[in-house]
């Protein structure tokens, strides 16, 4: 056992309440009886459905048909990035019983939370918007239904599934897990159509030397950084893990962070396997036909049946996409209400919370799509993931400080190739970031 600080003990003792099941935490065991590793899995799910959202395919498609398979290496590496930050997180919030909202407030001052609270808000709000849009453009490819239309589809959609969570967490990440296994699927059968050359994919997987010289590989590479690497999925994974060891005790965490990792590594290696697909099926179909210059799902859509010859192609594509946006758009509602709660110490109800996400993502998704259509939608996808991208770092450097401090985690600390790999992760979104920065400044 470590020696720990009594006030700091009795601090995270009192903020670990156990709950049931229904209510949101794992089931209490048996007294002397750990809790089966099984009973942790659930939050990964709905982090990984964060990972597969419309702007990852705006993202992919845009990068598989203009270059191919080239950027398939920045895919595996934002995904290995995204394991290793949000195992981070997510040892973060059970060894210490807080989020990384909550633990921000705590440790800084109150200009610089509230600087980062706001900077996590429009996070998630870009991420909202690329949710509610791709969803909207999922209905109307399904429908025929307008893009105003289907804006305010998606968010009766996303209010039904989280009414859900009233019958317990359970009910809610079993909806989200089936949603994920309908999208995988889809793109077995996709895949299965399109007949990719999976010896360039392979051949992908290394990166290119021209990925940080070329204006456009740049720009996407960001994009699709943004797209995986979310910063709200930070502050989200830390806070439903957090109640994982209400004992806390040694046995108690080296228990929950079984399960966890279990649920963590198994879910977004899943989502991985999805992003990747997306960008195959766009290298297969579209830029080995010559249709380089396809980045609107719309199009994705009209021209992937002719192509691929059946017209169950473009079903299945707009059927996954329309299960990723709504899946996603849970994922974000729960993130802001734990940013909120975490950085302001405000609780509101879900529903009004989800009211909350809903409006604020709504205005912008209705302007963009009045002003530039379905075939301005893409763009936007891609930009809002960008955002994202530019606001990881607000994000993963308080989360590396926090999980490598010995006074704040005890020997649960992240030391060694971990941390090192974790400061490595940090550097290179700040390259790539500052990359694109100056791509951007050269242009005006």
């Amino acid at each position: 056992m470590i020696a720990m600080n009594p006030n700091l003990f009795a601090m995270r003792h009192h903020r670990r309440r156990p709950r049931t099941a229904a209510g949101g935490g794992p089931q209490r065991p048996a007294p002397g009886r750990p809790a089966h590793w099984s009973s942790f899995v659930g939050p990964g799910a709905l982090i990984a459905v964060g990972y597969m959202d419309p702007g990852n395919w705006a993202t992919a498609l845009a990068g598989g048909a203009s270059f191919g398979y080239r950027l398939l290496s920045v895919v595996l590496m934002s995904s290995l990035m995204a394991m290793l930050l949000q195992w981070i997180s997510s040892r973060l919030g059970v060894v210490t019983g807080r989020d990384l909202a909550q633990l921000c407030r705590e440790r800084f001052s109150r200009r610089t939370a509230y600087f980062l609270w706001l900077t996590s808000e429009v996070a998630i709000i870009a991420c909202d918007v690329a949710e509610v849009v791709g969803s909207a453009v999922a209905l109307q490819l399904l429908l025929g239904v307008s893009l105003t239309v289907g804006v305010l589809l998606s968010a009766v959609g996303t209010l039904a599934i989280l009414a859900l969570q009233r019958r317990g967490r359970r009910t809610l990440e079993a909806s989200v897990v089936g949603l994920i296994v309908f999208v995988g699927l889809c793109f077995v059968i996709e895949l299965a159509l399109a007949r990719p050359d999976w010896h360039a994919a392979l051949a992908g997987v290394a990166p290119g030397a021209d990925l940080l010289r070329n204006a456009g590989m740049v720009w996407l590479a960001a994009g699709i950084l943004g797209a995986t690497v979310m910063p709200h999925n930070l502050y989200l994974h830390s806070a439903l893990v957090r109640n994982h060891a209400p004992d806390h005790d040694d046995a108690a965490i080296a228990n929950a962070l079984r399960g966890v990792n279990y649920d963590t590594f198994g879910s977004l290696s899943f989502a991985f396997v999805i992003n990747a697909a997306l960008l195959i099926l766009a290298a297969a179909v579209f830029h080995a036909s010559g249709h380089r210059d396809i980045t609107d799902l719309a199009d994705a859509h009209r021209l992937i049946a002719p192509i691929v010859g059946t017209h169950w192609a473009a079903i299945l594509f707009a059927a996954a996409l329309l299960a990723c946006g709504l899946s996603a758009t849970v994922t974000g509602t729960l993130a802001g209400q734990a940013v909120m709660e975490g950085f302001l110490a405000l609780r509101l109800p879900r529903w009004q919370r989800a009211l909350l996400t809903r409006s604020l993502a709504m205005g912008p998704a209705l302007l963009a799509v009045s002003m530039f259509g379905q075939h301005g939608s893409n763009q936007l996808l891609v930009a809002s993931q960008v955002v994202l991208s530019l606001q990881l770092p607000l994000a993963v450097v308080p989360l590396i400080r926090f999980a490598s401090c010995r006074s704040l985690m005890g020997h649960w600390r992240v030391h060694g190739l971990p941390l090192a790999l974790a400061w490595l992760s940090a550097t290179a979104i700040l390259t790539l970031n500052g990359a694109l920065l100056w791509q951007l400044a050269s242009t005006l």
